[in-house]
């Protein structure tokens, strides 16, 4: 390998982020989108922006591992590379894949990407753009940020190679690409996915509509997984939970949709959503299935999903509401994915499975800002084991407090 690069892709506001994200919840409405996408900060040519945008210097027959992060707050991504130059993704979320090939790779906020490119063109200068997916009726900033693969001794006013994009809504880029995605499954690099379940959960992901009387309209945007809008406690839930600390939390977390209905056909008549700081508790090194279910209540939508402290295995995925007969027929229980973040489609399900070896408390969340914001996240309380090794460290003596 000759170099390893970090494109980082993102969002750019020309504004400052907080008074966005405080103006929008004062409102009880989403947030201004982006003005711009970046590649390492840089848009490319933009309306108003001066910006040469991201340059990428390679030498011919070199290859480089680009490490490529979404650091965008609210949009999933397409990173295209062209004119011949294809790349061989070796990696995702720190975790091996069987290498594939492609030319555009499809990446959620908070996913990474590890790809190697091969500078196997004739020497030139060639794009590199990074344009925003959404396949529903969700507003998104529809800039498509550039860069350029720059070949040494090409001179710096050659005309760049241009290409096509991936057209805003084009799912089944986002299919291709995901269904690529096979563990290595090997004696060295095995895929240990969970066959017997302790626990089994289904969770709807989702908007609501709650009351608010100093909002704009009398109301305000929420989300909710199983009908709870999670609440921050002024006290962290681990530090309660260690100094038994009362009244922070419960853990009456529902493992199923109270009152179950058609998840991706019409919306209930009723939009408004509890709120609580609920948690849900599993016992150390037990197992847990996880069925993500998109629902359709105001706009379908996808959801980038982050769980913390663990990886997982995303064992079956699709469009439509989750069948619990027929749908664990077809999970991929030989050679899944392993991931910390995953996409569940719009209108669709994915099923995720996981150990729980790692006692503490552990966020599941969209990992799209405004949703997190609006309460789109839930606990899993992993209870201790035996002895210090299964068991939560004790805080460290010069901790500070809050």
């Amino acid at each position: 390998m000759s170099k390893t690069m970090l494109p980082s892709i993102g969002e750019w506001w020309n504004s400052d982020v907080e008074a966005v994200i405080n103006q929008a919840m004062k409102m009880g409405v989403a947030p201004n989108v982006s003005d711009a996408h970046t590649i390492n900060g840089h848009p490319g040519p933009a309306p108003n922006c001066p910006s040469k945008g991201y340059t990428l210097h390679v030498e011919s027959g070199k290859t480089y591992l680009l490490r490529i992060i979404n650091a965008a707050l609210n949009e999933d991504l397409f990173f295209k590379i062209i004119a011949g130059h294809n790349l061989t993704v070796v990696e995702v979320d720190a975790s091996y894949v069987k290498p594939f090939k492609t030319d555009t790779i499809f990446i959620a906020p908070g996913q990474t990407t590890n790809a190697i490119l091969t500078a196997d063109q004739t020497a030139g200068k060639y794009l590199i753009a990074v344009s925003p997916f959404m396949d529903t009726i969700v507003a998104t900033d529809n800039l498509t940020a550039t860069g350029t693969i720059h070949y040494q001794g090409t001179d710096a006013l050659s005309p760049t190679a241009l290409t096509t994009i991936p057209s805003r809504n084009a799912t089944p880029v986002t299919n291709i690409f995901v269904d690529f995605l096979r563990s290595l499954n090997s004696k060295k690099y095995p895929a240990n996915v969970s066959l017997i379940i302790v626990h089994s959960l289904l969770l709807t992901m989702g908007i609501g509509v709650n009351p608010c009387a100093t909002c704009q309209n009398g109301s305000r945007v929420v989300a909710a997984i199983n009908n709870v809008t999670f609440v921050m406690p002024t006290t962290a839930i681990l530090q309660a939970h260690y100094y038994n600390i009362s009244d922070v939390y419960t853990t009456d977390f529902p493992e199923n949709p109270a009152i179950p209905f058609n998840y991706t056909g019409t919306p209930p008549t009723n939009l408004q959503t509890q709120n609580g700081t609920k948690v849900y508790k599993v016992e150390f090194n037990s197992t847990v299935q996880v069925v993500l279910q998109g629902t359709s209540i105001i706009a379908p939508e996808s959801h980038p999903t982050h769980l913390h402290g663990f990886n997982f295995f995303v064992v079956g995925k699709g469009v439509g509401n989750y069948d619990p007969k027929n749908d664990p027929k077809k999970f991929n229980l030989v050679d899944p994915v392993e991931r910390n973040t995953m996409s569940v489609p719009t209108a669709g399900r994915t099923a995720i499975r996981f150990r729980a070896d790692n006692p503490g408390v552990w966020f599941l969340h969209c990992h799209l800002e405004v949703h997190t914001t609006w309460g789109l996240k839930m606990v899993f309380f992993v209870e201790n084991g035996r002895g210090p090794n299964q068991s939560i460290l004790p805080p460290p003596s010069d901790l500070p407090k809050c």
